[in-house]
């Protein structure tokens, strides 16, 4: 499976691991932008490519789509190998992972981090479990979406919902002035018809900015401890 790593600067000994779900448009140039970042606030960040494999890459993606849909499949067997190589590596301090995802992977993240040994996991603009009974287990979460997002606005205010029920330590925010896929620099015709959409879909530098502090800090007090209950 491919995958793209990124590794903070040398000479600062273990760091936690972060694994980097991608959206619905693969590993490209933006999630390895996202990754790099990751790798800037002090994380060994790995972004495996969910749509690698022998099928055609259309195959691949509608795998990986009913793979979350069902909240089961080969896409978490994936995320789990993904796990097991970045926790190996002499580099990483295998007892302090956590998981970020955006639109597709976002959702992945929240399902991933329900039944994986992970720290802490963070949603942007992904789907939320309709059930508390789907996150049971979950680790600390912070989530981030678009209020002009007509599409998954509301699964934030579910997540929130569902979290605050569940006493789980989070940060859900929903920006308003901010539609789908706010922290991804997207180019292209596509990406410019569908800031047109019911979604809204387009960066916004302001909540992109906020929400890359508030990774900071809420993966700092997260990550900073090593992990226990889960085997």
């Amino acid at each position: 499976m491919r995958a793209a790593l990124a590794v903070p600067a040398a000479g600062a000994g273990k760091r936690p691991g972060v694994i980097v779900i991608h959206e619905i448009f693969g590993l490209n140039d933006d999630i390895r932008r996202i990754s790099a970042r990751i790798a800037d606030l002090g994380y060994v960040a790995l972004a495996p490519d969910l749509f690698d494999g022998p099928r055609m890459r259309l195959l691949c993606v509608a795998r990986t789509m009913a793979a979350l849909n069902r909240g089961h499949g080969e896409a978490f067997d994936d995320l789990d190998a993904a796990r097991s190589w970045l926790v190996a590596r002499t580099e990483v301090e295998a007892s302090r992972i956590g998981v970020i995802g955006f639109c597709m992977g976002g959702g992945f993240a929240l399902l991933y981090a329900a039944r994986a040994p992970l720290g802490v996991a963070a949603s942007f603009y992904g789907a939320a479990p309709k059930t508390t009974k789907e996150l049971e287990g979950i680790c600390p979460v912070l989530g981030s979406f678009g209020g002009r997002d007509r599409v998954f606005a509301s699964h934030g205010r579910r997540l929130e919902q569902m979290l605050t029920e569940m006493k789980v330590p989070h940060d859900v925010r929903i920006y308003d002035d901010a539609g789908h896929s706010f922290m991804s620099q997207h180019t292209g015709v596509l990406a410019q018809l569908s800031a047109y959409g019911p979604m809204k879909v387009g960066y916004n530098a302001a909540a992109a900015e906020d929400s890359w502090q508030r990774i900071e800090a809420f993966f700092k007090q997260h990550l900073s401890r090593s992990l226990g209950g889960k085997e």
